[in-house]
């Protein structure tokens, strides 16, 4: 089985919920993930969300398969940089429907999570959801897919 890689990355306001997703997904998942910590390494009021966006997004074109899931305070930052990059899909999930639908139709491959609005139970349940779903492969999603990395 091949073990799917995940890097992890947030911001100040991102960091300790950061830790925490690492820590439930390096106890309860090492059988089927590979869990990279992007930073931040510590909690710096000063830092940016750009870093960290950068880092995971950089990550995930260079590694096809893999995944990204970060952290800000609202996660609007975070998605917002991290969409920069050609053939990145990040998606700002505010609940597992809406993470369900980033995966089956958009192909997403970062998840972008507010760490001040929601609860650890949340982001769990989010995540969870975004990894058991998979992309349907529909004809018109492959289509708008393609369509996001061409020049506008």
């Amino acid at each position: 089985m091949t073990k799917t890689t995940i890097y992890l990355g947030a911001d100040h306001r991102g960091f300790a919920k950061k830790e925490m997703v690492k820590n439930i997904l390096l106890s309860t998942g090492q059988d089927y993930y590979i869990i990279q910590d992007k930073g931040a390494t510590k909690e710096d009021p000063d830092d940016d969300f750009n870093d960290p966006a950068v880092a995971v997004a950089r990550a995930v074109v260079k590694d096809p398969g893999s995944f990204g899931i970060l952290l800000c305070g609202s996660a609007h930052g975070v998605c917002m940089q991290a969409n920069r990059f050609k053939g990145i899909r990040a998606i700002n999930a505010a609940n597992a429907a809406s993470a369900r639908i980033g995966r089956q139709h958009d192909d997403a491959n970062i998840l972008c999570l507010s760490a001040d609005r929601l609860s650890k139970f949340d982001i769990m349940n989010i995540i969870r959801n975004f990894f058991e779903t998979k992309f349907d492969g529909g004809a018109n999603h492959y289509r708008r897919i393609k369509r996001l990395d061409k020049e506008t």
